[in-house]
């Protein structure tokens, strides 16, 4: 099998992650946004395995779901029909392994069970009862701790005959099996052994839901050996009332030192505006598990691509509410020729899922019913959150917005309510990003809850909503003098921030500047009073960004930089003037973010820059305005040659880019209002692909021309 024909597809953190090397990297953590195809990773990797010549009886991929197991069974097989992968749920592979038959003796026999074990649903209430009726207290222990090692010899003395009942019935719950499966594997060294030959690769799915015992579990089956490749979410980490513990993602580096982080932050889901509310969810996260989204899907219909922003309706009551929702579905169906099932309301809890249910059967439209989708038309969903996590949808009414409601009542101490606050917040975002093209947030000042008419607060999450430019007055040159005073006071302040960081966390230096660089180009727009539109920006994730990219863009004024930045998604470096490094801050920053600093008077500009380029220690990617598109009237010289010569020595991608409007809202601004700008994106052009094709590249009969036609179109 091709290995190229596995990686086809894939963007260029995904290519990482499947081409992972245990020996040499060790353990793999891989961060996957929401919508970023984490699934189409672990069976990439799961083939590139087998194709690399791993017998497929050496891998198990866990996941939490059968249906989640055997979606990934059918993609490996459509490459490799005969592969033995065992990919299997947590429980089933503890079931397997109580089974397992090493001279003649199961594995349960080895724990004592006289007959093979039979897994029930678990009953708390039947667990406590028991306790009371061997003489001890309903919460002296948990289900789970029936047969831990190491307690109490009095206690353990009084639990003999209820363990004893287990053992000789064969009759346990479904937790107890992941716990004994690793009793065994902890305690039996034969068994261990045997078990530890029969697996050499470890792919988890959903780490972020792992329990503590099925972290054991995991960590009993690895040993010391470093083939372990997790995926997960921390942002979407929503199921900590069943006992799944976050933190076995976010001390994973601590957990194996020497292991390997990769994001995965391409979405194929959502638009870029509904992307940018997800992105201002965690603005207070630790650096190291950081993510931001990034839009990654080029859908051409017309829905997606007018790209809404999140809307906020706020309602006197439940009945104006479903008024407007009704309205809106009517209108969107006929305007867009959707059909009932592109829709979704979503709710925190289930009480709500049953008005809004009963409110549209009123209204005599259809229902999404999951038992009866075989024979009946699909309809409207309506689901809490919890249920829709994995799902998408075109458009997306998140209701009850709303303190108590979306974020949840919270219980318990301080600690445990703060506890239960972030998991909240991550609730929201998981809502959040299940709409593709359209989201609308709803709050109802007064609902029926609990049997009673009840006054709601606005939700605390609300204040992630982009929030509109405040009106301004004063005099444009004092305007101008405050944008310029602002934004180096704030140029200021970060570098005081800097020198604390390098002082207590200097491996985080880079990570914190390339969020502080978002946020620093975000503050500029907004002290400008531009607002941004950036088309195409999908196009972004047809770029390697693991190889050099040099930047092509046409160049009006100093707001393009902060523009690009935002356009981009990224820091990018530039080449600037030598003088500009001695700006107060300025020059900090720009040798920071990686600019090259030129001298024009002196020859072989184009040289030195290739060979700072060259020496820098990360990736080369610089933006780079070519000389022709310095005008003040929007129109375009003829192209100089260097940058297109730096790009060509490089093999980098050259990434075209049209900025428009930001001279109007600075060096030509005429007042104080509001200043469109917009990006466009466009195609990129990989020079290596062509020299690979073609054997090189003409710069001046072919490079120049192709990207200053692009350009020229865009304008």
């Amino acid at each position: 099998m091709d290995v190229q024909e596995i990686l086809k597809g894939l963007n260029s953190d995904q290519k990482k992650a499947v081409l992972h090397n245990h020996e040499t990297d060790s353990q793999l953590l891989i961060l996957a946004g929401a919508g970023s195809g984490k699934t189409s990773v672990l069976t990439k990797r799961i083939q590139y395995r087998i194709a690399s010549g791993l017998p497929p009886s050496q891998i198990l991929s866990l996941t939490f779901t059968a249906k989640a197991a055997a979606e990934m069974s059918e993609r490996v097989c459509s490459l490799f029909p005969e592969a033995g992968v065992r990919l299997c749920t947590f429980h089933s592979l503890a079931l397997f392994l109580l089974k397992e038959k090493i001279d003649g003796v199961f594995g349960y026999e080895r724990l004592g069970f006289k007959k093979s074990p039979i897994p029930v649903e678990n009953d708390g209430s039947d667990f406590a009862c028991d306790l009371v009726r061997f003489g001890l207290g309903a919460k002296t222990i948990s289900r789970e701790e029936l047969f831990a090692l190491g307690l109490p010899n009095t206690l353990e003395k009084r639990l003999g005959s209820l363990r004893e009942r287990v053992f000789q019935s064969g009759q346990v719950v479904f937790d107890d099996l992941i716990y004994l499966a690793t009793r065994l594997l902890e305690s039996d060294s034969e068994f261990r052994a045997f078990i530890q030959l029969r697996w050499s690769e470890f792919l988890v799915d959903e780490y972020q839901d792992i329990n503590p015992s099925q972290y054991r579990l995991v960590r009993a089956l690895l040993g010391e050996r470093r083939h372990l490749f997790v995926v997960g979410d921390d942002d979407q980490a929503i199921y900590g009332f069943r006992g799944a513990d976050i933190g076995n993602i976010t001390r994973f580096q601590k957990d194996f030192p020497k292991s390997t982080l990769i994001r995965l932050e391409w979405n194929y889901r959502s638009t870029p505006s509904i992307l940018d509310l997800a992105n201002r969810i965690f603005t207070d996260k630790p650096l190291a598990l950081r993510k931001v989204l990034r839009a990654g899907n080029c859908r051409q219909d017309s829905l997606f691509r007018e790209n809404r922003k999140p809307e906020f309706w706020e309602s006197e009551n439940p009945v104006i509410e479903i008024n407007k929702i009704v309205q809106y579905l009517k209108e969107m169906r006929l305007d867009y020729d959707l059909p009932f099932d592109a829709f979704a309301i979503l709710v925190r809890y289930n009480h709500q899922r049953l008005y809004y249910e009963q409110a549209l059967r009123e209204y005599g439209l259809p229902l999404h019913q999951s038992d009866e989708e075989v024979t009946s038309p699909s309809g409207i969903h309506v689901e809490t959150v919890h249920s829709s996590k994995g799902l998408q949808y075109p458009v997306v009414f998140y209701v009850g917005l709303a303190e108590n409601l979306t974020p949840g009542s919270c219980q318990g101490s301080r600690k445990v309510k703060k506890k239960q606050l972030k998991e909240e917040r991550r609730l929201f975002y998981v809502g959040v990003t299940r709409a593709e093209s359209a989201l609308v947030l709803l709050y109802c000042k007064k609902r029926h809850w609990k049997g009673r008419l009840s006054p709601f607060k606005k939700s605390r999450f609300l204040q992630c909503l982009e929030k509109p430019l405040p009106e301004t007055f004063m005099p444009l040159f004092l305007f101008r003098i405050t944008v310029f005073f602002r934004i180096i006071a704030y140029m200021g302040i970060a570098v005081l921030r800097i020198s604390f960081l390098r002082l207590f966390s200097p491996k985080k230096i880079k990570q914190w500047i390339d969020i502080q660089i978002q946020t620093y180009a975000a503050y500029c727009l907004r002290v400008l009073r531009i607002e941004l539109t950036v088309e195409n920006k999908a196009t972004l994730a047809k770029v390697d960004w693991s190889r050099p990219v040099v930047v092509i863009g046409n160049h009006q004024s100093y707001a393009d930089i902060p523009v690009a930045f935002l356009a981009l998604s990224r820091t990018v470096g530039f080449l600037a003037k030598r003088e500009l490094k001695r700006l107060p801050f300025l020059g900090f920053w720009m040798t920071k973010i990686g600019c090259v600093f030129i001298s024009r008077d002196k020859p072989g500009v184009g040289l030195a820059v290739k060979e700072e380029l060259l020496q820098s220690k990360g990736i080369p990617c610089v933006f780079i305005f070519p000389e022709g598109t310095r005008s003040k009237n929007g129109k375009l010289l003829p192209f100089k040659s260097g940058g297109f010569r730096i790009a060509a020595d490089l093999d980098a991608t050259i990434l075209p880019i049209v900025i428009q409007g930001t001279r109007a809202a600075w060096e030509g601004r005429k007042d104080m209002g509001t200043r469109q700008v917009t990006v466009k994106i466009l195609e990129p052009c990989d020079i290596l692909q062509i020299k690979n094709e073609t054997g090189g590249v003409k710069i001046r009969e072919y490079l120049i021309p192709t990207i200053r036609k692009q350009i020229e179109e865009a304008l």
